[in-house]
């Protein structure tokens, strides 16, 4: 059976990378685009309700999404891109790129969204058997919302990225070290303005819109596909 070969298992790999893929990604675009909105213009209850028995629902499939995408999407690149094409390839390069905006990703999901988004679930579920509400959870609440509108502009050179290594073939860097180091410094500092400053503060004021959000991911990618361009010229 051909499902049974080496291509046969980097095959399933890739269709499992993209089923779940496809379900993390969904599922962040329907949190900034659909849910948060009818979130903040909804009544009390009606939110309480989708808290408590809508949004674990979201969640579970939206963090186990991200995990399976992580694992099949860093086995599939170690195996293939790296095993096979070798790291000299240009399009292991950038899939490489897109592998590390997809894991930071990862990482906000598992590590600053779901801890706080079990909060206002919590919250939600205290309020409504007439316990005290959590003073902690708008706060909470604004991070998780901050970092999941992070992953939305990183979401879109991340895909960008994986596009292009199979069908738009870009140059090489001239200058390895250098062309990672901009890229990482870039990929750093927006995570940072992600985990160190209050939401609503004026570096984050970009990510406080869906439209501002859009922006700046394809401003991201802009820089990210001129970067290849530029330390190609210069080496």
């Amino acid at each position: 059976m051909v499902l049974m070969s080496a291509d046969g298992f980097l095959l399933l790999l890739r269709w499992i990378h993209f089923l779940a893929g496809i379900t993390w990604i969904g599922l962040l675009y329907y949190l900034n685009f659909v849910q948060t909105p009818f979130f903040a213009e909804t009544e009390a209850p009606v939110r309480s309700g989708a808290q408590q028995k809508l949004l674990p629902r979201v969640m579970w499939w939206f963090r186990w999404g991200a995990m399976i995408t992580f694992l099949s999407g860093w086995l599939y690149l170690l195996h293939y891109w790296i095993g096979r094409r070798g790291i000299s390839d240009p399009g292991t390069w950038v899939i490489l790129l897109g592998g590390i905006l997809g894991s930071v990703m990862w990482f906000n999901v598992w590590f600053v969204i779901w801890p706080r988004q079990k909060l206002v679930i919590q919250n939600a579920i205290d309020t409504a058997a007439g316990k005290p509400a959590n003073p902690a959870v708008a706060a909470a609440g604004a991070r998780a919302g901050l970092a999941s509108r992070t992953n939305v502009a990183f979401s879109i050179p991340m895909l960008f990225m994986m596009g292009s290594a199979g069908h738009l073939p870009m140059p090489r860097p001239g200058s390895g070290g250098a062309f990672w180091l901009i890229a990482l410094i870039i990929i750093a500092l927006v995570e940072w303005n992600c985990l160190a400053f209050a939401p609503g503060k004026p570096t984050t004021k970009a990510l406080g819109t869906v439209k501002g959000t859009l922006w700046f991911g394809f401003i991201l990618t802009a820089v990210f596909y001129l970067l290849f361009e530029v330390m190609k010229k210069s080496g």
